[in-house]
Parts: structure tokens; C-alpha cells; sequence
């Protein structure tokens, strides 16, 4: 069972590990990331699904190389055949997650990878920011009718519109994109963070993040604005990749779950019931009080009605409709009012 829309049900962030590359090409690294990972607060462990001949071909023109970056110079065909995870460990990746008690997840980049997925068992998709205009693929892997998580980086508002209306018409809603900003890692200031209740708006569907920032504030940042999941990079420490520069260790992604999940404690609302803790204070608050003896028949006045604390007494809202008016009793200094001497 895949356990996203539960989480969502129940208003709990879900969290998504994501291998990529940083497996550096053993499986012995794979499976522990698994494991750390869900160590580590994890509720999903995401690969992907590819060969190089899958996302482009092996080709000297200069349109197949990259520049700038953290790949700077390499060719694409050379940076995925390096990148990919081989598909004859990802059933044994899923077991490993299946073992560890979180959910598994992968991106496939074409028909074929979703085929695969399918008969390893994949319980969801994950379509990559890259793949978000790669509508035969999205109709496609949305016709299984399996939940579908779509990253938006580089995305306008009609292209990803095009891509929820293309899970619709599979007759698949089980949609949640992700804002995501396509740069590694991502700047804070190109982040756009304010999209996630736009989003949410106006697709009518869950919406979380796909964070390439360092560190977890934009992770915590995102869950305060209503993000619903939280995708990271992860790694193993000494474990070099083509992913590696960019991603978290492990214990800073379990410093990162704990703080989002402390993040959706914390906004949540709007509630404005009293706490236990609010109703033991309420007493301090201000009320209105004798500050000097007050005979009967004498008039409050500013000198001998006071709104101070402790709250014993009655509102200070009632202040000015007392003053000027006559006492019907004795008030000691120091005793508070109560709405018989209101009346």
C-alpha cells in the first residue's frame, strides 16, 4: 500500500528520500540508503527509472552538452549512463524499502520505464520537472491509475494545467504536484515559495515541494505555506555522485523531518480556543479593581478605579461606563469589581 494520500488525510507532511545517483553505482550503497533513510524519518524512498538511450542519444553535437553548472562539460548521454541506477537492483531496492517499512517510488522517463515499474510492483509515479511537458508520458504512466507526483520546476501555469488536465482525462485524480525551482542547488531568492497556495488554488490539488536548496529552511518554509510533501535529495557521507554536491547527509535530513514536522504543528489552525496553558493565564490578564477605598455612594474616578492584573475583576472594556457613576458598596483597595457593581 502506498501511504501518501493517507498522510494527507491525516494532515501529516510526507517525506520523499531521494536516491537519484548517490547509490555511486553499488548496490550495497543503494540499499543502505534505504535503510538510513528510514532511520532518518523517511516515508518514501524515490529512485529513477532510466537508461541513457532512454533520455537522449549519444551524440557530439554541441546541443548534447552541458554548460555551466555542476556538470559543466559533460555530455548528457555520458552524465545519465554514470547516473542511472541499473534496473536489475530496483526490485531488490523495493523489497529493501518494503523491509524497512516506507514506501517505494521511482520516475520513469519513458513507456518502457513504466512497464518496468509495473511489473516490479510500483504503487505510484513520480513524474521529474524535466518531463512536465512530456505529455504522452504523463497520459501514459496517469492511465495506470496509480497516485501520480508531478515536480512543476520550469513550469508556466498552462503547462502544468496541461499536465494535471492530462491525468484527468486518463481518468486519474490522484494528483499532487510539487513546486520546484530546476537549478542545483536551488538560490533562495529563485525559489518562489508563495506558488504553493497558488498552486493549490488554482489546480485543486495537493501541493508540496521539491527542495534542491541547501540545508531545511525552504523545506520548513514550504510546510508553513501548506506544502504537504517534502522531496530531498539524500546521500551517504564519503559516497561521491553526479547528485552528491547538491543532496543532504543523513542526519541533516533527520534534523530536516523533525522540524517540518514540528513546522505543520506549529501552523496549524485557525484555532482560537484557549490552550490548557491560556486558561491557566487568563487570571494575570488586566481587569478592573478599587486602587484606594471606595465608600459607598462615592463616584469612581480615574484615582480610585484602576485597570491593572491580576484579571479577577471585571473587563476593562467597562471602565468608562463606570466612571462617574456612584458605588453601591464599600470597595476595599485591592478588591475587584464584579458586574453587580457594573449593574
Amino acid at each position: 500500500m502506498f501511504h501518501l494520500f493517507e498522510k494527507l488525510k491525516q494532515k501529516q507532511v510526507y517525506l520523499i528520500a531521494e536516491m537519484s545517483a548517490n547509490h555511486g553505482g553499488d548496490l550495497s550503497h543503494a540499499l543502505t540508503i534505504v535503510r538510513e533513510a528510514a532511520k532518518a524519518g523517511a516515508d518514501c524512498v524515490k529512485i529513477q527509472t532510466y537508461t541513457a538511450d532512454s533520455l537522449t542519444i549519444d551524440c557530439e553535437r554541441e546541443d548534447f552538452c552541458i554548460h555551466g553548472g555542476l556538470w559543466d562539460g559533460r555530455k548528457l548521454y555520458e552524465l545519465y549512463t554514470d547516473a542511472a541506477t541499473p534496473y536489475e537492483w530496483q526490485a531488490r531496492i523495493r523489497e529493501e524499502c518494503i523491509a524497512c517499512g516506507v514506501d517505494f517510488l521511482s520516475t520513469p522517463f519513458d513507456r518502457g520505464g513504466v512497464d518496468f515499474l509495473e511489473s516490479i510492483g510500483a504503487e505510484a509515479y513520480k513524474i521529474a520537472s524535466f518531463e512536465l511537458v512530456d505529455l504522452p508520458l504523463i497520459e501514459y504512466a496517469a492511465s495506470k491509475g496509480k497516485p501520480m507526483i508531478i515536480s512543476c520546476g520550469m513550469g508556466s501555469p498552462e503547462e502544468i494545467g496541461e499536465a494535471v488536465e492530462c491525468c484527468r482525462k486518463a481518468g486519474n485524480e490522484q494528483i499532487v504536484l510539487l513546486k520546484c525551482c530546476s537549478e542545483y542547488p536551488a538560490k533562495w531568492d529563485d525559489m518562489h515559495l508563495g506558488n504553493i497556495p497558488d498552486m493549490r488554488e488554482r489546480f485543486g490539488v495537493p501541493v508540496g515541494l521539491s527542495d534542491h536548496s541547501e540545508g531545511s529552511l525552504a523545506a520548513v518554509v514550504g510546510v508553513s505555506l501548506g506544502a504537504c510533501v517534502v522531496e530531498k535529495h539524500v546521500k551517504l557521507e564519503g559516497v561521491e555522485s553526479a547528485d552528491s554536491a547538491f543532496s543532504m547527509s543523513m542526519k541533516e535530513f533527520a534534523k530536516m523531518a523533525e522540524e517540518v514536522r514540528s513546522a505543520v504543528r506549529i501552523a496549524q489552525g485557525p484555532d482560537y480556543k484557549l490552550t490548557a496553558g491560556e486558561k491557566a493565564s487568563v487570571r494575570f490578564r488586566r481587569s478592573l479593581y478599587a486602587v484606594a477605598d471606595i465608600p459607598e455612594g462615592e463616584a469612581f474616578t480615574e484615582e480610585n478605579l484602576g485597570v491593572i492584573r491580576p484579571g479577577y475583576g471585571i473587563a476593562p472594556k467597562y471602565y468608562k461606563t463606570l466612571l462617574g457613576k456612584k458605588s453601591r458598596r464599600f470597595l476595599r483597595r485591592g478588591e475587584p469589581l464584579t458586574m453587580e457593581d457594573l449593574s
